[in-house]
């Protein structure tokens, strides 16, 4: 599915964040191991924006926890603060990684009749805003999807990845 507008129940003011866009996917994997695959923290190998993370494996995101992570495209590093929970709903997270931007992502699960919607919004704000998002904008295009197949094809196991070297 394509671009979309934010839900409503984000009550978020257009001024407050100019750079706003909401993606969409519906997926056969129920709600439980959708966000089994979101919240396992440790495992992004189906982002395609994030590389790694320095989360424990098994550690459930929960409001205040702060962690470092590594971008795919350039080896930068980045904190990510998670700011709202609701399980098997919604994932509120804000990615800090240079100071003239601000970003805040959205991850809202919800079972349909045909499936599993799952809605990704990316927010941006800051004066580096616009140059990160022409740099972003095409994959944050298929982070919903990448999920949608990564729930579908690779369900979360309960054992560690073999090498948990994380290369920080």
């Amino acid at each position: 599915m394509g671009p979309h507008r934010l839900p409503k129940s984000l009550k978020l003011s257009p001024a407050s964040w100019p750079l706003a866009r909401t993606y969409q996917a519906i997926s056969s994997a129920s709600v439980d191991l959708i966000w089994k695959k979101i919240a396992n923290l440790a495992d992004v190998s189906w982002h395609p924006l994030i590389a790694r993370t320095n989360v424990p494996y098994g550690l459930m995101p929960k409001p205040g926890l702060i962690f470092g992570a590594v971008s795919r495209l350039i080896p930068w590093p980045m904190q990510i603060f998670v700011e709202r929970v609701s399980p098997e709903d919604l994932l509120s997270i804000r990615i800090m990684v240079l100071p003239g931007v601000e970003e805040r992502v959205i991850y809202r699960m919800e079972s349909t009749v045909c499936g599993t919607k799952i809605t990704y919004s990316v927010l941006m704000r800051g004066w580096l805003a616009p140059l990160v998002w022409s740099l972003v904008r095409g994959y944050a295009a298929t982070v919903a999807n990448r999920l949608a197949m990564a729930a579908e094809t690779d369900p979360p196991t309960k054992t560690p990845p073999p090498d948990p070297c994380l290369g920080f």
